[in-house]
C-alpha cells in the first residue's frame, strides 16, 4: 500500500508541475509590459485570492477574464471558464466607449474643436449633397450620449436610420446623413445604432482619410496590440451598428492606457477633463429595458 501511495504522490506531483508549466505557456512575458507582485503594486494577496474565489464560486459563472495594469505593469491576469489569454471577445456596444476614446484623441490633436461641436460642419454639403440641415442641431456629445434625437431607434425596423437600411449600402455615410429628427438633440437618452456610426464617420471620412488624421491611428497603433482582435468589415469596407468589434481580454485592458499613460513615458494622450466630462451627462434608458443601466458619452 505504501508504494502505491508514494508512487501516486509522484504522479501528482508531476503532474502539477505539468500545469504549471502550461500555465506559463500560456502566458508568455509581454514586450513594454512585464509583469508585477501583488504585493509590490499595492494590493492584499488574500483580498484578490477571496475575489477571484468568489468569481469562481457565483452563479451564473460567466465571468471571462480579469486584468489590472498598473503603473505600467500586468499586476493581475486571469482567466475563467474555458477562456484564456488569445480569446477574443464581441464588445458589442463597449464598441461606443472606444470611438469615444478616438475622439479623445482627435480632440487632443486639435482636428476636433470640441464635443459642442455641430455634427454638419464636418461634411461639406457639396460632397454630401443629401446632408440633412437637422444635422446643425445635433453636436458630437449628442452621438456620443445616444441622445441626438435621430429617427434611428434600435427597436424599431421601421426607423429610417436602424441598421437594417443602411449596414450593406455602398453609399452608407450619405444615407445616415439625409436621416431627420423625430425629437429636440439632448432630450431623450434612446438605444441608437445610427449615431455611433456617425461617429465612425467622422473619424473614418474627415479625419482619419485626411494626412493630418493619421496621427489618431498612429496613436493607437503605439500599444503595441497582440494578436488576438478582429474588427469585421462589411462589403462597403464600414462596421456595422455593433458588434464588429473583438478585442482580447488583455487588450481591452490596454484601452485604459490610451486615457492614463502612453506606453512607459506616462504621458496622458487623452485629456483627463475629457474623460471625466463624458461621465458626467447620462441619460436613464431603463424603460426601455430594465437591463440597460444609463447612457452616456462613454458608455
Amino acid at each position: 500500500m505504501r508504494p502505491f501511495m508514494l508512487l501516486l504522490g509522484l504522479c501528482l506531483l508531476c503532474f502539477s508541475k505539468g500545469q504549471t508549466q502550461a500555465a506559463d505557456k500560456l502566458r508568455q512575458p509581454i514586450p513594454g509590459l512585464p509583469f508585477a507582485a501583488l504585493e509590490d503594486s499595492g494590493f492584499n494577496k488574500d483580498s484578490i485570492e477571496n475575489l477571484l474565489r468568489y468569481i469562481n464560486d457565483t452563479p451564473p459563472r460567466d465571468f471571462r477574464g480579469l486584468v489590472v495594469i498598473k503603473n505600467n505593469q500586468l499586476v493581475i491576469e486571469e482567466y475563467f471558464n474555458t477562456f484564456w489569454r488569445n480569446s477574443i471577445h464581441d464588445i458589442r456596444s463597449a464598441g461606443k466607449s472606444v470611438t469615444a476614446l478616438l475622439l479623445g484623441i482627435a480632440l487632443k490633436e486639435g482636428l476636433v474643436q470640441n464635443v459642442e461641436q455641430d455634427v454638419y460642419s464636418f461634411f461639406p454639403k457639396n460632397k454630401y449633397p443629401s446632408l440633412n440641415e437637422d444635422y446643425k442641431q445635433i453636436k458630437i456629445k449628442h452621438l456620443l450620449s445616444m441622445s441626438s434625437g435621430l429617427d434611428a431607434d434600435s427597436d424599431s425596423s421601421q426607423a429610417i436610420g436602424h441598421a437594417v437600411n443602411w449596414i450593406v449600402r455602398a453609399d452608407w455615410r450619405a444615407y445616415l446623413l439625409s436621416v431627420p429628427l423625430t425629437s429636440k438633440p439632448g432630450k431623450r437618452g434612446l438605444c441608437r445604432h445610427q449615431p455611433a456610426a456617425d461617429c465612425c464617420a467622422i473619424i473614418r471620412g474627415e479625419i482619419r482619410d485626411e494626412p493630418e488624421g493619421l496621427s489618431v491611428q498612429k496613436t493607437v497603433c503605439s500599444l503595441r496590440w497582440q494578436n488576438s482582435s478582429e474588427c469585421i468589415l462589411n462589403a462597403a469596407n464600414q462596421t456595422g451598428a455593433a458588434g464588429n468589434l473583438y478585442l482580447s481580454t488583455l487588450d481591452f485592458a490596454k484601452l485604459g492606457l490610451l486615457v492614463v499613460t502612453r506606453e512607459a513615458r506616462y504621458t496622458q494622450i487623452i485629456d483627463p477633463d475629457y474623460i471625466r466630462n463624458l461621465s458626467e451627462e447620462t441619460f436613464d434608458i431603463s424603460g426601455n429595458n430594465p437591463l440597460w443601466r444609463p447612457y452616456g458619452m462613454l458608455v
